[in-house]
């Protein structure tokens, strides 16, 4: 077991919002044992897992027979919590979570958990909208291991983390039973199985797919192209598909949560890429190359935080890459309310500054630019109090975000 940060999220959510709580993320990410954590810091909480046969006899049943086990018709002292697992395989959950919410809103708190994202899944019936909250719950990260607590600012003070607990991290992926074990061997069966769950139980469950072993090439493929723009023609021609079945195949990557993309910024850069986005894996312990895993990691951390900003309700922040036609490029732009906030390069060794920091810095007047360093020792110092662009040890980067 391991504190999330997500554990005091969801439980400040429970007691300030009426609206149920869309928790979504990878499989075994941690989003059951979060649910779960939090929900039993309140007296009356209850489970339902859709793959549970009798409680998908109960699901199927309608909401009034949840209502009854959960004595949501008599007078309680306390509000219940009802945790829904799982529920998004249920050809019908719009609905029966409509119908729940419509009629025991004020009379309990509902948490709806899913791997695949559930904020996509909105064609036909009636709409959610309004009626909950979404949360993207990732991996584990440098700043939650060392800071697990709730903050109500982006950046926190810099932390050292045990080189143990860094190098377990890097190695074996934020997932939290791998990042705990930190054994090889482990790992390689957890890959296999998770990888077989990804195409031969999600991909069957949620999707019309039926070329599922050339799904699984295209998956195999962008592991080796994990940093790089995304050449979706190329990609068609490799698995012998059309270009738009490659465009939805990514999507459905990404929507169940394989891999993520970024696109380039364009604003305020004159002769900027327009497209092309670049191919991230939400396992970076999948990327074999070193200095690709390493950009794959501060992608994720970054990811990771833009994401928990904006579902905090700080604000609304954003995940870009930086290039033009003249190849002057930085790996990433972190912006906040639309606005370019900080520049991130990284860096799997020890080189000068790059001097497109210093450029894209002036052009965009952006107040910070770091360059973030794999093998540089922790410095215990505030990397965000600088303006100019500066080398940053990874280690004490990290710890700054979430």
């Amino acid at each position: 077991m391991i504190k999330r940060v997500y554990e005091g999220l969801v439980e400040e959510h429970l007691k300030q919002h009426r609206q149920m709580i869309f928790l979504s993320g990878p499989r075994q990410a941690g989003k059951t044992t979060t649910s779960l954590e939090a929900s039993t810091e309140f007296p009356l909480h209850y489970y339902f897992n859709w793959d549970n046969d009798d409680h998908r006899s109960l699901l199927i049943s309608g909401p009034h027979a949840i209502a009854k086990i959960a004595k949501l018709n008599e007078l309680l002292k306390d509000l219940p919590v009802l945790v829904f697992d799982e529920i998004h395989k249920y050809r019908h959950w719009k609905r029966f979570l409509k119908g729940f919410f419509d009629s025991y809103e004020k009379k309990c708190r509902i948490i709806v958990t899913g791997s695949a994202r559930l904020d996509i899944y909105k064609r036909g019936g009636d709409s959610l909208m309004g009626r909950y909250f979404l949360y993207r719950l990732h991996p584990l990260s440098v700043g939650e291991i060392i800071h697990p607590q709730l903050s109500k600012q982006e950046i926190q003070l810099p932390q050292k983390i045990e080189e143990s607990d860094y190098e377990a991290l890097f190695t074996y992926g934020g997932f939290p039973e791998t990042y705990l074990k930190r054994s090889k061997t482990f790992f390689n069966h957890w890959k296999r199985l998770r990888t077989e769950q990804l195409f031969r139980e999600d991909v069957r469950d949620l999707t019309r797919v039926q070329e599922t072993s050339q799904l699984q090439l295209l998956a195999e493929i962008l592991q080796e192209e994990a940093t790089h723009a995304l050449n979706q023609s190329d990609l068609a021609g490799k698995i012998k598909v059309s270009a738009p079945t490659l465009r939805r195949w990514v999507e459905l990557l990404k929507n169940l949560y394989f891999c993520f993309t970024i696109q380039p910024w364009t604003k305020n850069i004159s002769r900027s890429l327009l497209k092309e986005p670049k191919i991230f894996l939400w396992n970076w312990a999948l990327v074999s190359d070193p200095g690709a895993r390493f950009e794959n990691f501060i992608a994720s951390h970054l990811y990771k935080a833009v994401q928990f900003w904006t579902d905090r309700g700080l604000g609304e922040y954003n995940l870009y890459y930086l290039r033009d036609k003249d190849k002057r490029e930085v790996d990433f732009l972190v912006t906040k309310d639309g606005k370019p906030w900080f520049l991130v390069e990284a860096k799997n060794g020890d080189t000068g500054i790059s001097r497109w920091l210093y450029y894209f810095q002036e052009k965009l007047k952006v107040p910070h630019a770091f360059q973030v360093v794999s093998d540089l020792p922790y410095v215990d110092a505030d990397c965000f109090q600088s303006k100019k662009p500066i080398r940053v040890p990874a280690k004490t980067f990290l710890s700054q975000l979430i």
